[in-house]
């Protein structure tokens, strides 16, 4: 491409699902992309408050792309709606002169306040949020409101960049005209998830021998926080129903991947059974995640909100069987029922059994649903994300709708 697109992208902080991405953007000789960071607290050990513990990543947050990290009145060691109350980002945008603005979501004072700069500067204006319209766990009263409130909103900007199917509707929904709206996909880094799961396949006998898993048993994978609308609760009460008379541990294991605070309310629960057959392996950074995508027969997202859902594209590069609930974002794009897995009512636990029972009893059914599951991620990935891109920029900046 003969022109180059200088590109500001505002996010809260730099985020491990992101950083991947950002790099392959960048090095696109098409687009001068420039980072700004309203905070810089995932770059050391924080205490992150879905996981309840204190994290540091293991990958590369940073490097490979142009970054600026805005400086903020009061501690900028908080995301919320109001912290960090950043500033200097008119600054920058009139310095450097910008085609356009990408938004990281919209829910935040330092968001708007940035979209309302750059529509006084005549910078065009994207939007890539998560939100699906059955992820809010809001009142009628509230949903009301946001409906009238959005309506408005979405009028400001200038072109919406979809990470899915649920997300397009969404955005839809509030009355943007659909040629305002280009898909670009949620996708992980899907080389690194591929190559550190055939990694791990060498070694998957001796991390099963480490975990004091029987040879040949099946088993289920739970990879997330353990907060309630994760429903973390709901896999568990599914798995106690594969048991023959609810004191027989069934045939199959269940893996709790992950921290938060209701991680205790199960470790109790599962104490009372005395089953072995569960086992909590707490928080598992990025390079390690991996190792048990790969000793998995099935992946379980049970979750009552969840926009997208980035564990199920990862479990998916290690070729695996997914279960999600309906609530899941992923699901439109990602889960062909029967094929790769299976889509169940959010709380159907009776349901959620049965699909276990399935997968865990049909080991060639459950192995060509995790070949199924490889082939279809392999689309969904970066390149798609720079022609989504590419597609906003021309039709926007250019005006040159397709």
């Amino acid at each position: 491409m003969s022109k180059v697109y200088r590109v500001a992208y505002l996010v809260s902080h730099p985020i491990q699902y992101q950083a991947p991405l950002l790099r392959y953007i960048a090095a696109q000789p098409w687009i001068d992309l420039t980072v700004f960071f309203l905070s810089d607290l995932s770059t050391r050990d924080y205490l992150d408050k879905g996981f309840g513990v204190g994290v540091k990543w293991d990958i590369p947050l940073l490097g490979g792309y142009k970054h600026v990290f805005l400086p903020s009145f009061w501690k900028n060691d908080r995301i919320s709606f109001w912290r960090p109350f950043a500033y200097g980002l008119a600054k920058h945008l009139k310095r450097g002169r910008f085609d356009a603005l990408w938004l990281h979501g919209y829910a935040n004072q330092a968001n708007l306040r940035a979209l309302a700069i750059a529509k006084s500067l005549g910078v065009k204006v994207f939007l890539r949020g998560e939100s699906h319209l059955s992820s809010s766990g809001a009142s009628a009263t509230k949903l009301a409101i946001k409906n009238v409130v959005t309506h408005g909103l979405f009028r400001l900007f200038d072109g919406f960049l979809a990470i899915g199917t649920l997300n397009r509707e969404y955005y839809l929904s509030f009355g943007v005209p659909e040629d305002r709206v280009f898909m670009m996909p949620y996708a992980v880094d899907n080389d690194f998830f591929r190559a550190k799961a055939d990694e791990a396949a060498s070694l998957r006998e001796k991390t099963r021998t480490d975990l004091n898993l029987a040879p040949g048993r099946p088993i289920i994978l739970y990879a997330a926080k353990f907060e309630k609308k994760k429903r973390a609760g709901d896999l568990l009460d599914a798995y106690i129903q594969l048991s023959a008379d609810g004191v027989e541990e069934p045939k199959a294991c269940l893996l709790f991947v992950g921290d938060g605070l209701e991680r205790p309310i199960l470790e109790s629960r599962v104490k009372a059974l005395g089953w072995t057959s569960v086992k909590f392996l707490g928080f598992v950074n990025q390079t390690q995640l991996p190792r048990f995508y790969d000793l998995c027969d099935v992946f379980v997202l049970p979750s009552e909100r969840e926009p997208w859902g980035l564990a199920v594209n990862e479990a998916m590069n290690a070729g695996k069987a997914i279960i999600v609930s309906d609530r899941v974002g992923a699901r439109a794009d990602l889960i062909r029922e029967g094929e790769n897995g299976f889509v169940v009512p959010m709380g159907d636990t009776a349901m959620l059994s049965e699909r276990l029972r399935i997968l865990c009893q049909r080991r060639e059914t459950t192995l060509a649903m995790g070949r199924r599951s490889r082939e279809l991620i392999a689309a969904w990935n970066f390149d798609a994300d720079l022609r989504g891109l590419n597609q906003a920029l021309t039709a926007v900046v250019d005006g040159n709708a397709a």
